[in-house]
């Protein structure tokens, strides 16, 4: 059955699609001061990347249909801004470059367009400079498939993540577990007092980004000398299955073990399978169960453990 959107949300990103268009100058007659409408300006960049590209590619890396592609580049072409000719390796295939003039047209391009960009962002404050990108990330990367390519990062918290996985946690906890705001108020203590008083030496957190974009995090903490805690394992719902869990884990146990710890150990929910999964693969086995009703719904807390 397809999802109801409820026609506000279609109605707000409408209008920021009218906003960011007259914002990048999608709408002017010529790009950037140029005579080059986006499209165009779009070829002489992909081409401007590299020194031949099989049309076949540029297509796909534009998403544009082959006859409409096909128009712009004899444009172009007769510009004497871009050159096609048949590949040297197969004689079938079609690739294009730009000429010397093109080359002249595609840095000219760049330089306004960075001092476009770069104006913009240069009148903002410092953190709200740095929200606006981190918000333009995270639309990317919840709007394309996750590319394999994207890289992955695992940090110490920065400013405002602490609250970031208070956050994460209370907003997905209830969304896909019906969890209430004691959940949320449990996290929030730990976070806060592991932010107040954890000892770097024997502890530490870790925030993970896909390419740009805060995606998952987990902590380790002491529950005594001889044993580790792994706490607040959690994953976005659009980055799992890629194995970042199981990185956020490994790093996990990684820093117990070369700070001397002989036992690590954690506490979930019986609802958590994904979870499960992954405390398997890396060696956690099932210690104790207790049912409990502490977050609202009845779930089963369990205690899992593995030597180090």
């Amino acid at each position: 059955m397809p999802v109801q959107v409820a026609p506000e949300s279609v109605d707000a990103v409408r209008s920021f699609n009218r906003f960011y268009t007259r914002w990048v100058g999608a709408l002017d007659e010529g790009l950037l001061r140029t005579r080059h409408s986006l499209p165009e300006a779009r070829v002489l960049f992909e081409l401007g990347r590299r020194d031949r590209t099989e049309v076949a590619e540029l297509r796909r890396a534009m998403e544009v249909d082959a006859g409409y592609l096909s128009r712009m580049l004899a444009r172009l072409e007769d510009e004497g801004l871009v050159a096609r000719e048949r590949s040297s390796t197969d004689a079938r295939r079609q690739v294009a470059r730009l000429t010397t003039s093109g080359r002249s047209e595609f840095r000219l391009l760049d330089r306004r367009s960075a001092k476009h960009i770069g104006a913009t962002l240069a009148s903002l404050r410092p953190q709200d400079r740095e929200r606006v990108v981190a918000a333009m990330a995270e639309i990317r990367t919840r709007l394309e498939p996750l590319d394999d390519a994207a890289e992955v990062v695992l940090r110490p918290p920065a400013r405002g993540d602490y609250g970031w996985i208070v956050e994460r946690h209370g907003a997905l906890y209830a969304d896909e577990f019906g969890f209430n705001e004691d959940f949320e108020a449990l996290v929030a203590r730990i976070v806060a007092d592991f932010a107040a008083t954890h000892d770097p030496e024997r502890e530490a957190a870790w925030l993970a980004e896909v390419g740009g974009v805060r995606a998952g995090s987990v902590l380790c903490v002491r529950k005594d000398d001889r044993t580790a805690q792994l706490r607040l394992l959690l994953v976005e719902p659009w980055a799992r299955g890629t194995g970042l869990g199981a990185q956020l884990v490994d790093e996990c146990l990684r820093f117990a073990r070369e700070r001397g710890y002989e036992e690590i150990s954690l506490w979930t929910q019986d609802v958590l399978e994904a979870a499960h999964r992954i405390y398997e693969r890396a060696g956690f086995e099932l210690v104790e169960r207790e049912a409990h009703d502490s977050f609202g719904p009845e779930v089963v807390g369990e205690h899992w453990s593995r030597p180090l």
